[in-house]
């Protein structure tokens, strides 16, 4: 695996993993399935080719769930900490790495919004709401 590349882990550091320089397509998942995994309102996930990516440790660790109707989805989480973790789709084309278990910068950002006729209708964009940057202030 490329010195250049990133790596993940899951919560607990039992599994982690490396992916090479070529971080693939960046987006944001709305579709239910994505919503339901990652209890939010979207999944944010990089797709990189089975070549650029590689368990480093605990890939016993890994489980794995696939929704027995779907083409390509499936999903992969830790045993010990339950954290999201990369998968390989059924295809067997791409990995999704979910953006949240990089340790670090993957040096680019998402580009693409897909499954929006599936948002959540609860749904409101992150610049319309006030920002704080660590707990908001009591209300008195």
């Amino acid at each position: 695996m490329s010195e250049n590349g990133m790596t993940g882990s899951c919560l607990c550091q039992r599994v982690t993993f490396a992916v090479r320089d070529n971080a693939g397509t960046f987006q944001y998942c709305h579709c239910s399935r994505c919503r339901k995994f990652t209890g939010s309102a979207f999944a944010a996930s990089l797709l990189v080719r089975p070549d650029d990516f590689e368990w480093l440790t605990g890939e016993e660790y890994v489980g794995r769930y696939e929704v027995p109707e779907a083409r390509h989805y499936a999903t992969c989480f830790c045993l010990k900490c339950g954290s999201s973790l990369p998968w390989p789709t059924k295809s067997g084309r791409a990995v999704i790495v979910p953006a949240g278990t990089l340790d670090s910068d993957p040096g680019t950002r998402p580009v693409q919004n897909i499954y929006c006729a599936s948002r959540a209708v609860w749904y409101v964009e992150p610049g319309r709401m006030p920002m704080h940057d660590e707990l908001p202030p009591k209300e008195e």
